[in-house]
């Protein structure tokens, strides 16, 4: 009574009280007692207590429902006649609402039955025993209906705590119980006012995908009572979902595929088609023309690769479907576009037509279904480009407004990619002009009004992938074309985009070097209309001189000219810091298309500019500077250094700044964002100039080594990374290299000597076990007989189970190669020393990596896991498979079985000796859900395998 009452006040505080702390801390202590074991018995009595309100009655069901699904291991055997009893009353006390509280009572008996097998429910299980309550007490129909239509969902719930075993269990008790479900269904339909229950019903028991021909669903009740409430007005919702559902049933594979479900598609075609005039229906409700449009895409999606056989019926089908894709509301039209991608796949595809056998069959019948799917697709490139147009009103756009404007547009680019790639984009390309010819006409000489011609530009933009580079009837007019285009910024914005979208086509060109300094003048037009222009300016100066790099070597000074105003803001350009790099990548293609003296003169220029700012800021308190004042100038020696392939050129840079960058590293060496840009220009001036930077190296990494051990930077880590990939197997860097990585894994073992502080430092953690990684793959020989080794080792043992995702993979990757050390070093004093640091380890390894499984990382952790696990036993074996069983034997028989514990055993056994790894997969998936069902499970194994209070074995000398 007590807990009744406090229930009650919390409930009243949580939904009545003026306080907001109050409220919370009522909602915080509901949600702990729906977690005790007095949870159970409060809900019960609340619920059968005729004075509690209706929102003591929605938290007690909830409770109720939730302690089913989770906690159903909680209760002493021989409990569940007593709760199905006490559910089945409330279940019946509730039969005409309130509707929230039968649907959690219904979903509690459906969960009830996923945990307790068919047998406890009597001979027919759940569904023999609701039969006989609905005959006993036909005045509680409509609350057992709603148990009939949550029963199957129930099936793929995963909230509820079953074991993995009794779940597939409880789905084909349900496969062989379809009929009688369907027979107490149909049973229903006399009762008029629960037609739409009944169907709706029906609906879910369809989701199985299972158990019933087309042949017998074609002439069954049920079906055509949903077909007949079709032609309702307003359409039934029921009747919609069950028609839609039916359809997927048909296609579905465990159904048998379309051709066993051919009866069944014959009902159901013809009366969806006959739904076809209702879209033109302008006095039809909105949702209901939703609802039919639904219908035909979902024959389209369904039926596509019967479709793509372009037979007159299926014709018949496309018309219908290109009329759902005319209707005015996108919401409606955009519903087809998932077929006409499915459709260009299935008729592009080699594999939809190699059951024809010779090349010149499948050839010849390619070209023909292309054919006749020809005028479709380009009907579907006339309905679809206006809806890219801007809105009159676009200026007063909200941002939610806007991003679902450009979602619309990029959903409708796709379309027309697809429609390129039946019809070839030269022709989508002349269906496009002439739209645009029609715009221009449309708006005369004034360009007034743009919206209609931009619109049409970006659909030519979106197919450019698809117009091939020689095509010299319409995209030259469409060249000439932007000439001519009004100073709007949207507009402008476009014609940038379109521009560097046709890049190649621009070099291929016969007129190529005439067209481009008109080309070049409408970007530099569009660096200075607005910021959002500005961007894709820059974006479209990139693709130009990226694709276009040997036309424009000639022209250096003038793209530097370009450049220079660019980033300094001149002539009211408005590129911003960011996409000013895009232009830097742009020079850079262009400088390594030169010749080596005329790209280190042209190297020297741009590193100068970016050089120049960073000296005078040397000179007064960098201290002082904020980072982006420093960093924006670094990220462009970082492009430069990436993009200019002229590897003796970068070095010279690199030699001749260094002094720049010395300062910088010893002046802000506590500044993340500075030394990351520091380190990636390094890094590329690394990864482009190899043995060329060979003078700087060494000054390169003492300055990593010294300033990492007092300010740890992950960014070191990367850098050191990059350097190890580079000159790992050079032996005049070994010196170098062997003091590298002991310095800074020594350094990264006295950091990280707890789970907490490897929690504390994840990016270190990630970077240190890739840098660990690549240390055995480019310098084994430095790195596996270093005493720093085994402590490496202990560390990452000691990490296994950090919860940040990259550090996490980055370590189990690390730990993965070195079971795996054989596929990259087959020296036999690697491997034995590889041997006497993971042996006396191996049992502590292997129990964190089970644990690790089964709860103490997440499950979206799952395979990296397992493949580690996997990597540890193909290399130990038997002895492997024995510190697994060590391991698998601590947890709780209450928690995993000696069943399911024997099938993983078995199965790692297996996958250790060649056997398909997917059958370890998916024991090692059981195991996993069998140990996380519910929290109580997943504490009481962790605590057993206690990962986190392992002792770690002495280190191996």
């Amino acid at each position: 009574m007590e807990h009744e009452k406090a229930v009650k006040e919390a409930l009243n505080a949580l939904y009545h009280h003026p306080d907001d702390t109050v409220r919370v801390q009522a909602d915080r202590w509901l949600q702990n007692f729906q977690g005790t074991l007095d949870a159970w018995q409060v809900a019960d009595n609340l619920l059968h207590d005729s004075s509690s309100n209706l929102e003591t009655l929605i938290f007690c069901s909830q409770t109720l429902r939730s302690k089913v699904q989770r906690d159903f291991e909680e209760l002493p055997p021989g409990a569940f006649q007593k709760l199905r009893q006490s559910l089945t009353t409330l279940l019946k006390k509730f039969h005409k609402g309130p509707p929230k509280v039968r649907t959690q009572i219904s979903i509690a008996v459906a969960a009830l039955a996923v945990h307790v097998p068919a047998a406890d429910w009597g001979d027919g299980g759940i569904l023999s025993w609701l039969r006989d309550e609905m005959n006993m007490h036909p005045e509680y129909v409509p609350g057992f209906l709603e148990l009939l239509t949550v029963l199957p969902e129930e099936t793929f719930n995963y909230k509820i705590a079953a074991r993995p075993d009794r779940r597939r269990q409880f789905e084909n008790e349900l496969t062989f119980q379809m009929e009688p479900a369907l027979s107490i269904l149909t049973a229903c339909l006399n009762i008029t006012e629960l037609k739409e229950q009944v169907l709706e019903a029906f609906a879910s028991w369809l989701r199985l995908r299972h158990g019933i021909s087309g042949a017998v669903l074609a002439c069954h009740p049920l079906v055509h009572a949903a077909l007949s409430s079709l032609n309702c007005d307003p359409l039934s919702d029921a009747s919609v979902n069950v028609i839609s559902e039916l359809i997927h049933h048909t296609a579905s594979p465990s159904s048998g595929g379309i051709s066993a479900q051919t009866p069944l598609i014959q009902v159901i075609v013809p009366e969806i088609l006959s739904l076809k005039a209702h879209l033109r229906d302008s006095s039809k409700d909105e949702e209901d023309v939703k609802a039919i449009g639904r219908l035909f895409a979902d024959v389209g999606d369904s039926y596509v690769e019967l479709i793509a056989t372009g037979s007159d019926e299926s014709m018949v089908i496309v018309h219908a479907l290109l009329e759902v894709t005319a209707h005015p509301e996108f919401d409606i039209a955009s519903m087809t576009f998932n077929f006409w991608h499915s459709l260009q796949l299935t008729l592009t595809k080699r594999d939809s037509y190699i059951s024809l056998g010779s090349e010149a069959s499948i050839e010849a019948e390619r070209n023909r279904r292309q054919h006749v799917f020809r005028p479709a697709y380009e009907n579907l490139v006339s309905l679809v480009g206006f809806r890219v147009q801007y809105p009159e009103d676009y200026q007063g756009l909200s941002y939610e407004d806007l991003k679902e404007f450009k979602q619309t547009r990029y959903a409708v680019a796709d379309v027309l990619t697809d429609a390129a790639s039946i019809l070839g984009g030269d022709t989508t390309l002349k269906i496009l002009y002439m739209k645009l010819l029609e715009a221009n006409a449309q708006i005369g000489n004034e360009f007034q009004e743009w919206r209609p011609a931009e619109a049409i530009l970006f659909c030519i933009w979106a197919i450019s992938n698809y117009v091939s580079v020689v095509e010299a009837e319409v995209m030259p007019r469409v060249m000439a074309s932007l000439q001519n285009l009004p100073q709007q910024a949207q507009q402008l914005q476009t014609a940038c985009l379109l521009v560097g979208a046709y890049s190649k086509w621009l070099n291929a060109a016969p007129a190529s070097v005439s067209i481009l300094p008109s080309i070049i003048g409408i970007l530099m037009s569009g660096m200075g209309a607005s910021e959002d222009c500005a961007a894709a300016a820059a974006l479209a100066f990139r693709h130009i001189c990226d694709d276009c790099r040997k036309n424009l070597c000639g022209y250096f000074e003038d793209l530097f000219k370009i450049y220079c105003m660019a980033i300094n803001g001149g002539s009211g350009y408005k590129v911003s810091a960011e996409d000013s790099l895009n232009l830097v990548e742009a020079l850079g293609m262009v400088v390594t298309e030169l010749p080596l003296d005329q790209a280190k003169s042209a190297l020297e220029k741009l590193c100068l500019l970016a050089a120049s700012p960073l000296e005078e800021a040397a000179k007064e308190d960098l201290d002082k500077k904020h980072a982006r004042e420093l960093t924006v100038h670094i990220d462009r020696f970082a492009f430069l250094f990436r993009y200019v392939n002229h590897p003796e050129a970068v070095a010279a840079e690199i030699n001749k700044h260094w002094a720049i960058f010395r300062v910088i590293f010893d002046a802000r060496p506590w500044d993340m964002r500075t030394m990351e840009a520091l380190c990636r220009a390094c890094k590329y001036a690394v990864r482009t100039s190899g043995r060329y930077i060979i003078n700087t190296i060494g000054e390169m990494l003492a300055k990593i080594q010294f300033h990492y051990q007092q300010h740890h930077q992950p960014c070191f880590l990367y850098l050191s990374s990059e350097v190890i990939k580079i000159f790992g197997s050079d032996p005049s860097c070994a010196d170098y290299l062997k003091n590298l990585i002991e310095t800074l894994f020594a350094h990264t073992t006295c950091l990280m000597t707890s789970i907490k502080e490897v929690t504390a430092r994840p990016d270190i953690a990630d970077d240190c076990f890739l840098l660990a990684s690549r240390c055995l793959r480019y310098c084994p020989h430095l790195f596996i007989p270093s005493p720093i080794f085994s402590p490496i080792v202990d560390c990452a043992v000691i990490g296994m189970t950090v919860q940040h995702r990259e550090a996490c993979h980055s370590i189990l990757t690390f730990l993965s190669d070195i079971f795996d050390l054989e596929k990259s070093v087959n020296e036999e004093q690697f491997k034995r020393i590889r041997d006497n640091v993971i042996i006396p380890r191996g049992p502590t390894i292997t129990r964190i990596l089970i644990s690790s499984l089964a709860g103490a990382l997440p499950s979206s952790r799952l395979d990296t896991v397992t493949y580690a696990l996997l990597a540890l036993t193909r290399t130990y074996g038997l002895q492997a498979v024995g510190w697994a069983k060590e391991s698998v034997s601590l947890i709780p028989r209450t928690a995993v079985t000696e069943t399911e514990s024997a099938k993983f055993l078995q199965a790692l056994s297996d996958a250790a000796y060649g056997a398909d790894v997917n059958f370890l997969i998916g024991y090692a998936e059981d195991l996993s859900d069998v140990c996380r069902r519910n929290r109580t499970v997943q504490e009481l194994v962790q605590a057993a395998l206690k990962p986190l209070e392992l002792n770690l074995v002495a280190p191996v000398s």
